[in-house]
């Protein structure tokens, strides 16, 4: 028997029971749609934060006040951990294949500008902040070096707040006051939109030491490094980590890269994966389960026409091949079905919620098709061995 002769008898046998087939088809198409839509949907989600992580750069490194792990016992006044300070951030200029740093203090506070006046958001920063965070200054230029204590009152405009306050004028020059304070605008930024929740576009940007007196603080919040393209991380971190220590005392502060950020973040996606991957297999394993169900009463139904097979002549191996491709077949239909309601739905899901990100990799197309496949084959090896095992004149007399 060809081989064709074989894939018109397999595909035969299931149009010949179309909703016993569409049935079976359904269970291993549930299974793969699920995959498929939830895979869409964490891939797409994984991209967006990969691509709001990445656009300020590759080469950041973060550093906080504080530990992020805890031993030992409490020391009283020897285990109070040391602010991170102007002069720390100035330290920190003399780290190995260090660019640019840049001293971060945020808060809120009301900004008054002609006749309006917006509650913002206020960034206290230096002036390596475009550099460090890839952002571009729009008109005028970013907050100049200047006295590292008594910086003078220069205010630079996110996009947004310099149309609230000002429309189409030109703010240059102007005097707006930050918390009863004034500041001379200097520069307005390129529109950034919003980044991780934050919006970039609606906010002000003040001198470190400005911000510090604003908000009645004594310390920053943290404080972010730009090194060379290439440069070896370690060695960047080392050198942090022993001026830092060398001015603290000791290490009470916490040095993350943004590699770790990505790779927690790639962990949290990791287990979010493994629990769709789970609540899809047990999809597929009912699927299998009816194929197999299916592929069982397909082999007692037709036993004499085994049989004439192989009166006819057909091998046994023939046999198994002709039940085992009408399996894989199955499973192969329900694959593309399941794929396409995948797919689908998660395009479907993105047109009603623009917002929500998908992305649907060929890879986990082609993967999860051949999944589909495998698993027809293995829930019709069974029936199928049963066949090829059927004696030719016992199966005659079944008949």
């Amino acid at each position: 028997m060809r081989t064709l002769d074989l894939a018109r008898l397999a595909s035969g046998a299931a149009r010949s029971q179309p909703l016993r087939s569409l049935l079976t088809v359904l269970g291993i198409a549930v299974g793969i749609a699920s995959v498929v839509l939830l895979t869409s949907i964490g891939e797409g989600v994984q991209r967006f934060v990969l691509a709001e992580f990445t656009q300020f750069g590759t080469n950041l490194v973060s550093v906080h006040p504080g530990r992020a792990t805890t031993f030992g016992a409490s020391v009283g006044v020897f285990g109070t951990v040391r602010p991170l300070t102007l002069a720390d951030a100035e330290a920190l200029r003399r780290v190995p294949h260090v660019r640019a740093v840049v001293p971060v203090v945020q808060g809120n506070a009301e900004v008054r500008g002609e006749s309006r006046r917006r509650r913002v958001t206020v960034y206290g920063v230096g002036p390596g902040f475009p550099e460090v965070f890839t952002f571009g200054v729009a008109s005028g230029t970013f907050l100049p070096p200047d006295d590292l204590e008594a910086p003078r009152s220069f205010a630079v405009l996110g996009s947004r707040l310099r149309e609230e306050l000002f429309g189409r004028e030109n703010p240059l020059g102007r005097l707006v006051r930050v918390g009863g304070s004034r500041y001379r605008v200097v520069g307005t930024m390129e529109s950034k939109g919003q980044v991780l929740g934050f919006d970039l576009d609606d906010t002000v940007y003040l001198p470190a030491a400005r911000a510090l007196e604003l908000f009645n603080r004594d310390s920053l919040m943290e404080v972010d490094l730009l090194y060379a393209e290439g440069a070896p991380v370690e060695e960047v971190v080392a050198g942090i980590r022993r001026i830092l220590a060398a001015r603290h005392g000791r290490e009470d502060f916490t040095i993350t890269t943004q590699q770790q950020m990505l790779d927690v973040l790639g962990g949290v996606l990791g287990v979010l994966t493994f629990a769709v991957g789970a609540l899809g297999a047990i999809s597929l394993l009912v699927g299998g389960v009816g194929i197999l169900t299916i592929m069982t009463i397909a082999v007692a139904e037709r036993t004499p026409e085994v049989g004439l097979l192989r009166a006819l002549g057909a091998r046994r191996g023939q046999v198994l091949g002709l039940f085992l491709g009408e399996a894989a077949l199955l499973g192969a239909a329900g694959g593309l079905a399941g794929l396409a309601l995948g797919a689908g739905g998660a395009r479907l899901l993105h047109l009603i919620a623009p917002a929500l990100p998908v992305y649907t990799a060929w890879t986990m197309v082609l993967l999860a098709e051949l999944v589909a496949v495998s698993i027809g084959l293995a829930a019709g090896a069974v029936p199928a061995l049963r066949a090829a095992g059927l004696d030719p004149v016992e199966a005659l007399r079944a008949e």
